[in-house]
């Protein structure tokens, strides 16, 4: 049966080095939404409280009642519900629409548009959406905004850091004025915070690198990261092809002498990417992916009952010319899942 397999050794090695660049644990928020980047929301929300990490960020608030119990601050950054179960949630705020939909009482980080242009307050709206919150009897406990190219060489990062920062300075005059307490301020995605030089914010969100990567463009001096997931498929049948005899959906490889080959039970349909036949992948092993991947399964120059497809994504990455978090997101939430200590 295919799974994935959860390396704690390697999911507290990068908590580690996330810890110390944030100056703390308490300062480390993880990000679990998308069934934590498709390692499994339980099973990683569950280790990261071993860890001692305090924070955490997900999706929806289906997804933080799940694990209200491991946390003691969830961030839910887009649902539109607006129901606030438990004092430990703290609901994002998108739009200036979204203030009349916020229930009394309700934790709320508003979000700052710096630069990106998809979600969040300009930073002229600022003033009216904290009044708008307080008219509500909102808690404002964060204000936030999201990076659009902190991994990329530009001056993006550094453009966006200052709008935040007059953005700050406008929160922190209007609570003086208001006589209200400041909220916590967070921009800090992965490589954000990596690309501090000194990080001073009251926490960073951490995706990617809590699951052992950091897509960025080669050129910065990011620590390396251990990946924490593996696939590993089981064998479903062995036979012989015979020479110029030709295997899968369109024929597409054909054997250039006699081999031995295996199904696996894994395809695109568990989420594993269709490749396309012309790029040539191989397993941590050196088994090589023969023709195209079905649905339910692929082929491999193997007789082992057991197969690690990956324990790395980043070449499959490349081949599929996308990111990282595609490959590992786009695994299905079905698969089941093994914790290695």
């Amino acid at each position: 049966m295919a799974k994935i397999l959860l390396s704690k050794k390697n999911l507290f090695y990068n908590l580690e080095e996330i810890s110390k660049k944030a100056k703390g644990k308490e300062k480390v928020a993880v990000v679990l939404k998308d069934n934590a980047y498709g390692h499994g929301l339980i099973e990683i929300a569950s280790l990261c409280k071993e860890f001692g990490i305090q924070k955490a960020v997900v999706r929806t608030i289906e997804d933080a009642q799940k694990i209200r119990d491991y946390f003691s601050y969830i961030v839910v950054l887009a649902d539109n519900s607006f129901h606030n179960y438990s004092h430990t949630f703290h609901i994002a705020i998108n739009s200036l629409d979204d203030i009349n939909k916020v229930p009394q009482n309700a934790n709320i980080h508003l979000k700052i548009d710096s630069g990106m242009h998809r979600n969040g307050i300009s930073i002229d709206d600022i003033e009216v959406a904290i009044l708008g919150l307080l008219e509500r009897k909102a808690n404002i406990t964060g204000v936030f905004t999201h990076h659009r190219g902190a991994d990329t060489l530009s001056t993006d990062f550094f453009w966006q850091n200052e709008n935040f920062t007059k953005a700050k300075t406008k929160v922190k005059e209007l609570c003086e004025k208001l006589l209200i307490k400041v909220p916590s301020f967070h921009s800090c995605n992965s490589a954000g915070l990596f690309r501090k030089q000194i990080f001073d914010e009251d926490f960073a969100r951490v995706g990617i690198a809590t699951y052992g990567y950091l897509d960025n463009d080669e050129v910065f001096d990011f620590p390396k990261l251990k990946p924490v997931m593996s696939l590993w498929a089981t064998k479903m049948a062995t036979r012989e092809l015979k020479k110029g005899q030709s295997l899968g959906y369109g024929g597409k490889f054909k054997a250039k002498e006699n081999m031995v080959v295996s199904t696996y039970d894994i395809g695109y349909g568990d989420g594993f990417l269709r490749l396309n036949e012309d790029d040539s992948y191989k397993t941590p092993k050196g088994f090589e992916v023969l023709g195209r991947v079905s649905m339910d399964n692929l082929s491999l120059n193997s007789e082992d009952n057991e197969v690690c497809i990956f324990d790395d994504v980043t070449n499959l990455a490349k081949i599929h010319k996308t990111i990282t978090y595609e490959i590992t997101c786009s695994l299905k939430e079905g698969l089941k899942k093994e914790i290695l200590l």
